[in-house]
C-alpha cells in the first residue's frame, strides 16, 4: 500500500482511523540516541484533535507507547515500534455512507484499487494516519537536533488571507502563540475569524503552510531522481489534503529572469553561502547550506455539513447529509505534520550523506 518511506531512516505507518490503534515502525535510527519520549508526546499533542473549537471535536489523548527499540532511555539501533490507541473512535457515524461515495473523498478510488474499503472514517486515507508520521518525525527531529537542524512551520495563508513574515526569523514560540499557528499578529485574528465564519456556514476552507529548516548542512540529496526537493515534494504531497508544493520561490520564479532569480555565492565567516535564498536552500537537487524553505497548499476539507449530491455503488443518485467530526480547516493541525514530514526526509538524507562519506 505504499505505507513506508525513507531509505536509511525508514518509517512504516499502520492502522485505520476507527480501528483499535495507529502507529509507526522506525528502522535505521542510530543507536545510542538519548530518546526524549516527552518530546514525542509534545508533537503528538500539537497534532491531536479536540484542543480548540477550530478543530475536530474528536477527543483523543494520543498517548504514545514505545514497544521496542529503546532500553534505559537510549535507542538500540533496532526497530522502534510506536503505538497510539484510538480511544474515541465512533464508526457508527459513518455507517450510513458504507455504500455511498462521499464527494472528494477516497471512497470510490480506494474501491477501484482494492475492490473493498474500510468505510469507517476513510480508513488509511484518513488524516488519523499522520499520528504515526508525527511520532516518527519527532524521533527524526531529535537525530537532526544533534547536528543543529531546527524545523519551524506555520500557517501562511487561509483562503485569500496571507501572512507577511520573514521565513528566516519565524520562531516556534510565535507560531504556537496563535490559535491557528500564524505568527503574523496583524493577520492571524482575521484568519481565525474567517475559519469561524466558514464553520458557521457548515463549509470548509483551505490554505498554505510554509516551513523552514535552519542549520541544514550542504550535501543532502542527489542530482537526479533523489533530488532533495523531489523527496520533500513526495513527502508533502503524500499528506492528506495536500494539493500543491513549492521549493524556494516555487511558482513565483516562473515570472522572473535569471538575473533576478540567481543566488550569487559569497564567503561569510569563512563559509560559502549565498547572498539571497531564492533557491530555498537547494540547488541541483542538493542542499547548499542555506535554510531549506518549502510551502504546501492544502485543499478545503472534503467533509462539509451541507447536503451534497452523489451516487452509491449501484450508480443511484443520493443526497449526502454528512455526519462525523471534522476540522473546518486542516491548516493549524497540519503545521506539526508538515514539520514531521520535513524531518523524516532530512534525517534520511543526513544518514545517506554519512554513509557516502564513511
Amino acid at each position: 500500500m505504499g505505507s513506508s518511506t525513507g531509505r536509511l531512516f525508514r518509517v512504516t505507518t499502520w492502522g485505520e482511523s476507527h480501528g483499535p490503534a495507529v502507529g509507526a515502525v522506525v528502522e535505521g535510527c542510530p543507536p545510542g540516541l538519548a530518546l526524549d519520549v516527552a518530546a514525542i508526546q509534545v508533537e503528538l499533542d500539537r497534532r491531536r484533535p479536540g484542543r480548540s473549537a477550530l478543530s475536530s471535536p474528536r477527543r483523543e489523548a494520543d498517548r504514545v507507547e514505545l514497544l521496542s527499540g529503546v532500553f534505559q532511555g537510549r535507542t538500540l539501533g533496532t526497530p522502534i515500534a510506536l503505538l497510539v490507541r484510538n480511544r474515541d473512535a465512533d464508526p457508527s457515524a459513518y455507517r450510513p455512507f458504507a455504500d455511498v461515495y462521499r464527494p472528494s473523498h477516497a471512497d470510490f478510488t480506494t474501491e477501484a484499487r482494492y475492490g473493498l474499503r474500510d468505510w469507517r472514517g476513510g480508513g488509511r486515507a484518513s488524516a488519523r494516519e499522520t499520528v504515526g508520521r508525527v511520532a516518527a518525525g519527532a524521533i527524526a527531529r531529535q537525530v537532526l537536533a544533534e547536528i543543529g537542524v531546527e524545523i519551524v512551520a506555520w500557517v501562511d495563508q487561509v483562503g485569500a488571507l496571507s501572512a507577511s513574515v520573514d521565513p528566516q526569523a519565524v520562531a516556534r514560540q510565535a507560531v504556537e502563540a496563535s490559535p491557528i499557528r500564524c505568527p503574523d499578529p496583524a493577520v492571524s485574528p482575521r484568519m481565525e475569524a474567517r475559519i469561524r465564519q466558514v464553520q458557521r456556514e457548515k463549509d470548509s476552507i483551505g490554505g498554505v503552510v510554509r516551513a523552514v529548516a535552519r542549520g541544514v548542512p550542504a550535501g543532502l540529496g542527489d542530482p537526479v531522481f533523489d533530488k532533495l526537493e523531489a523527496e520533500l515534494a513526495r513527502a508533502m504531497l503524500s499528506l492528506p489534503a495536500a494539493k500543491g508544493f513549492e521549493s524556494g520561490l516555487g511558482f513565483a520564479a516562473a515570472s522572473l529572469r535569471g538575473s533576478q532569480n540567481n543566488d550569487r555565492f559569497i564567503s561569510r565567516g569563512g563559509r560559502i553561502r549565498t547572498a539571497t535564498n531564492r533557491s530555498g536552500g537547494i540547488q541541483g537537487g542538493i542542499s547548499n547550506g542555506m535554510p531549506v524553505t518549502v510551502a504546501v497548499a492544502f485543499k478545503p476539507v472534503a467533509t462539509i455539513f451541507l447536503p451534497q449530491q452523489t451516487v452509491d455503488r449501484e450508480g443511484r443518485e443520493r443526497t449526502l447529509e454528512p455526519r462525523g467530526r471534522h476540522d473546518p480547516c486542516v491548516l493549524p493541525r497540519a503545521v506539526p505534520i508538515v514539520e514531521a514530514a520535513m524531518a523524516l526526509v532530512l534525517c534520511d538524507h543526513w544518514l545517506r550523506l554519512q554513509a557516502i562519506r564513511g
